[in-house]
């Protein structure tokens, strides 16, 4: 991998890490915060949805708009709405306003997420990318494994220091940004990145080739159309578990603090295998690690309301990691090689979109969908995860799965 480009790689991994530490250290105690300030369950329910409905809404135009004005300034734009938006929970208004300040948080770190894989995408050479969003991914759910840990010890008394300390990742993560020269260059739509040209044997891609044929062209599209579906399925079952494992695993009896362990227990292994993941999907067929992890995933999804007791549930939840961690690097290698570089943006924010929007769905029904009876809800997205699954291997059949490495990457006149 080029040095510019090795080096853009571990600037937006710290980013990802300090954002996502603050984001969550304040998530498992934050329903408790709006209670304690006097919300209804209703109150609750919508402060906690509207993070993922302003993600939703915001991260396909911060696509859009970095294509335009460039990644840079909408990934540190990202980072200061989040950290604003951190500050105003300290305001003293009713706790019905938290919605407004939760969905805001949800805007900037949609945007920050579209904005940091663009990045990736535009500036790392194919034959790397697999690694590079196993990073990012892996540095997201590092924080995720760091910061609930971090806000479970502080408890909801030290809510207040909380939202300080988040807003403060947020700055910490900007100003590490904007003093890295190599994120500078790369994150700027003026500033020339590096490109790499066609590797022997890889699909062509739309955009770059005027002469490339309608067979090339629909290839690419299908890359980008069965990532997309992908996407949808990790969303579907991300929505069931944030509505329905805590209810699933206290209904066995499991303590608050065991609660916030098998979260932990989930991200860790997440955070150390994404890097390995996406090393496999520089070196393996990436359409059979993505759909073969999402049926892992599945098989999970359909077991866990059958199981007797929360320690299996923890321990399973290990394992499960395994099939996210594998999936995601392989869906961001096919999505960036069926993409033009200067749509990169639009095209991971809709792959950010197709996530959060079928995770708000699938939580907003899961959660009523347990009270009818606990397995019903996982069922269905077994179900309908599978149906995605299938129908993200037959869009894919036509596209090759494997990367072809080049000997080393070629750079565009006038590039570095």
């Amino acid at each position: 991998m080029p040095a510019s480009a090795r080096s853009l790689v571990r600037t937006l991994s710290l980013a990802v890490l300090l954002e996502w530490a603050g984001a969550g250290a304040i998530l498992p105690l934050l329903p408790l915060w709006v209670r304690q300030r006097g919300g209804s369950d209703t109150v609750v329910g919508v402060v906690m949805a509207s993070y993922f409905a302003a993600a939703f809404v915001f991260q396909y135009g911060s696509g859009r708009v970095s294509d335009r004005l460039g990644r840079l300034p909408v990934l540190i734009g990202g980072l200061s709405v989040y950290a604003g938006a951190s500050l105003l929970f300290l305001l003293p208004v009713p706790a019905v306003y938290d919605a407004i300040f939760r969905g805001l948080q949800g805007a900037g770190a949609g945007a920050s997420t579209v904005a940091s894989l663009s990045m990736i995408s535009h500036a790392v050479p194919l034959s790397f990318r697999g690694r590079s969003s196993g990073r990012i991914y892996g540095a997201q759910l590092g924080g995720l494994a760091i910061g609930p840990v971090l806000g479970s010890v502080a408890g909801v008394g030290a809510m207040r220091w909380l939202f300080v300390a988040g807003a403060a990742a947020a700055l910490g993560a900007a100003v590490w940004v904007m003093a890295t020269g190599t994120a500078r260059q790369e994150g700027t739509s003026s500033t020339p990145t590096v490109r790499v040209a066609p590797e022997e044997g890889a699909a062509p891609v739309v955009g770059l080739h005027s002469d490339a044929s309608a067979t090339a062209a629909d290839v690419a599209r299908q890359a980008v159309a069965g990532a997309l579906l992908a996407s949808a399925a990790i969303g579907v079952a991300t929505g069931v578990y944030e509505a329905c494992w805590t209810l699933l695993m206290t209904r066995h009896g499991a303590a608050g603090w065991q609660v916030g362990v098998s979260w932990t227990l989930f991200a860790v292994p997440f955070a150390a295998l994404s890097r390995p993941a996406g090393w496999l999907a520089d070196h393996f067929d990436r359409r059979v690690l993505a759909v073969g992890s999402l049926l892992w995933s599945v098989g999970f999804l359909a077991t866990y309301p059958f199981l007797p007791g929360y320690v299996i549930l923890m321990v399973l939840g290990v394992f499960e990691s395994f099939g996210f961690a594998l999936t995601l690097p392989a869906c961001q290698s096919l999505l960036g090689e069926g993409t033009a570089p200067e749509r990169h943006g639009h095209v991971q924010g809709l792959f950010a979109a197709s996530q959060t929007g079928t995770t708000a769905l699938a939580a907003a029904a899961a959660g009523a969908l347990f009270s009818v009876a606990p397995f019903v809800p996982f069922a269905i997205a077994a179900g309908c995860c599978t149906v995605l699954s299938i129908a993200v291997a037959s869009i894919w059949r036509r596209v090759p799965g494997r990367v072809t490495h080049a000997v080393g990457p070629t750079l565009a006149a006038g590039d570095r």
